[in-house]
């Protein structure tokens, strides 16, 4: 029993997990799925500000190009999968690129398109935090969801269930 299932008690059901309201299950799930993502994010931004002293959007950038090729990704596939402005991204891109963890390079023959990947200096950095990133979400899940939820959360990504015991 972990220490956060000792306090099942005190943790409150949330009311949007169950019973017959006006919105349709999928909508209630959605909901439960919002809050506990919010929940990590909150606690998640604190950490990865003091470890890799990056935004929390940055941060999401760094995990995007960490489960790509080498070769990284080109910046408007990056916006799409993010759902951020180019923009936006463009600017973000270039705070990781002064901080030594991105690099930027044109797509030959696409005067337009630009290659964004992972430096090696960033990939140390993940590797070195990943376990102290992954205790801080399993914590936050944990914390904010109780018992029930959590199988739920555990049956969609299989990897948390192993963990969260």
């Amino acid at each position: 029993m972990s220490a956060s299932d000792a306090h099942t008690a005190d943790q409150p059901s949330c009311p949007l997990a169950h019973g017959d309201g006006l919105l349709p299950d999928e909508l209630r799930a959605w909901m439960v799925l919002l809050a506990a993502t919010g929940a990590v994010e909150q606690r998640l931004r604190s950490v990865v500000k003091e470890t890799l002293d990056v935004s929390h959007d940055e941060f999401l950038i760094l995990c995007l190009l960490a489960e790509q090729p080498r070769t990284g990704l080109r910046m408007t596939r990056v916006a799409d999968l993010l759902g951020r402005p180019k923009t936006r991204l463009t600017y973000q891109i270039g705070c990781l690129q002064r901080a030594g963890l991105v690099s930027r390079r044109s797509v030959c023959g696409d005067k337009r398109g630009v290659q964004v990947a992972l430096t090696d200096k960033a990939r140390d950095l993940l590797r070195e935090t990943s376990a102290l990133l992954a205790g801080t979400v399993r914590q936050a899940l944990a914390d904010s969801m109780g018992p029930e939820q959590r199988a739920a959360m555990c049956s969609l990504v299989p990897d948390l269930e192993t963990e969260t015991r």
